[in-house]
This record gives structure tokens, sequence and C-alpha cells, in this order.
């Protein structure tokens, strides 16, 4: 799975740490999200759909959207 992760943390100048602070996980769940290694669970989704106020489909997506 895609994501924009790393725009939007880039937009807010949070570092990978900022925001797994923000959503509870560790800053090494976040550099593997981003990478698309590991997609993450449906509520740490939507923890970060209410922290970029932001629907999860604007944040996620599959790879074969486009």
């Amino acid at each position: 799975m895609k994501n924009r992760l790393k725009v939007l943390r880039a937009e807010r100048n949070w570092t990978q740490a900022d925001l797994a602070t923000a959503v509870d996980v560790s800053r090494q769940t976040i550099n593997a999200i981003e990478k698309g290694k590991f997609d993450p669970s449906l509520p740490l989704a939507f923890k970060f759909s209410r922290l970029f106020e932001l629907p999860i489909e604007a944040i996620f997506f599959d790879d074969d959207d486009s």
C-alpha cells in the first residue's frame, strides 16, 4: 500500500520521531510505513486520519490507484 505520510509530515516540518510520538508508535514503525514495508492497522490509520484531518483514503491508497 502506498501512502502520503512522508509528504504530510514534511509539510509540517515534523521528524519521523515527532509523528511517531503523535500517534504513539516507534520511529521505526513510521519509517517502515513511509517506505511501504509495513501496512498500518486500521486503528493506526484512523489516528493518522484524525491527526492530519484527512480521510484515510487521502493518506493511504492501493498500488493500483492512480
